[in-house]
């Protein structure tokens, strides 16, 4: 009895799962299979892959809510992935590709589109969002992306397997949308540097190769308290309390301007590392992971001379270059960024 009745329970569960299956295909096949590009709950977006033509792509993974990884080793930029998902959310089809220009777009998109994929979480049972089990990964949107209209208001964009290729465009953007599908790795990496809080705060050690005494290693003591000794002499100083507080908590947040690694000719960065470079910058955080940025002068670009025709300027004033993540990335950083956590030694001491 037990085992027909285990049988029967069995039974009923499989129909009704079957029915549910049913009637979920009826209510999310898309009314429009060549031109639903929008994605209707970005939360649900897993992946996003993107290519073009002349070989380069991205893929972009959320990790978890507000979390976003690049090609599997480096952290994505969120500000730049959320636009690329408002624009996904906010695409509205303007109209489709009249015929007698048809040919000439679908060869333009042949050559220069940048293909879409998009990946999202799915349930295998979704009964008008209430009833959802069976989660699993799909790929729901492959689409090309082209380059703007003949008034730059509308982007070409084709449905992967149609043959009707439409004209889209974001309400509220007066331009195409063809730069944020961007298959250049560098758009995507997040720019962060430094992102130790003060409780996780080992030391600093800042060499200024310019100005050797002005070299100093800063170190969290057992208490919780500071120490400050200048390396030129191994001395220890007082320091003012206000300055350390500021100089320590400025390594929670520092990021970069620009990755310069495929802008800049590699032979042109040797020449501008080949020297010993303006700065050394050595954190080492409690857990023992060390991180070391090393900074060089960028050229003046400002014409001033004085009356003997030396150069005012010979640096540029507001950013440098740099070498990060184990010098596998030169960099563009900002002075407005940077100065609170390059001050000197007798900057920090305490002059009373």
């Amino acid at each position: 009895m037990k085992k027909n009745r285990f049988l029967l329970i069995l039974t009923l569960i499989v129909v009704v799962i079957a029915v549910l299956f049913v009637i979920n295909r009826k209510y999310t096949t898309l009314d429009d299979a060549e031109s639903g590009f929008a994605i209707e709950d970005t939360s649900s977006v897993r992946m996003i892959f993107m290519a073009d033509m002349n070989g380069r792509s991205v893929k972009l993974v959320k990790e978890a809510v507000g979390k976003w990884t690049l090609d599997d080793k480096y952290l994505a930029h969120n500000y730049n992935v959320n636009m690329l998902l408002r624009t996904m959310k906010d695409l509205t089809v303007g109209y489709p590709v009249p015929l007698a220009a048809r040919d000439n777009v679908l060869r333009r998109l042949a050559t220069i589109a940048r293909k879409v994929e998009i990946y999202q979480e799915e349930y295998r049972i979704n009964l008008f969002n209430v009833i959802r089990l069976f989660p699993h990964e799909k790929l729901t949107r492959t689409y090309y992306v082209g380059d703007a209209t003949q008034n730059n208001m509308g982007t070409y964009i084709k449905m992967d397997g149609a043959d009707q290729p439409y004209v889209v465009f974001l309400p509220n953007l007066r331009g195409f949308i063809f730069p944020r599908y961007s298959t250049d790795a560098a758009d995507w990496r997040d720019h962060t540097i430094f992102k130790t809080p003060i409780q996780d705060f080992a030391s600093v050690k800042i060499e200024f190769l310019e100005e050797p005494g002005e070299s100093f290693i800063v170190e969290t003591a057992v208490d919780g308290d500071f120490s400050l000794t200048t390396l030129n002499d191994g001395q220890a100083h007082a320091y003012d309390t206000l300055r350390m507080l500021q100089f320590v908590t400025a390594f929670k947040d520092l990021r970069f301007e620009s990755v310069l690694n495929n802008k800049l000719d590699a032979e042109y960065i040797d020449s501008l590392t080949s020297g010993p470079g303006a700065h050394i910058i050595t954190l080492r955080e409690k857990d023992g992971d060390e991180f070391v940025v090393r900074t060089f002068r960028k050229g003046g670009i400002s014409e001033i001379y004085d009356k003997d025709g030396a150069a005012l300027e010979p640096f540029d004033l507001d950013r440098l270059y740099a070498f990060v993540n184990d010098e596998k990335d030169f960099v563009l950083i900002q002075y407005f960024v940077f100065d609170k956590a390059l001050r000197t030694a007798s900057y920090l001491q305490n002059t009373e």
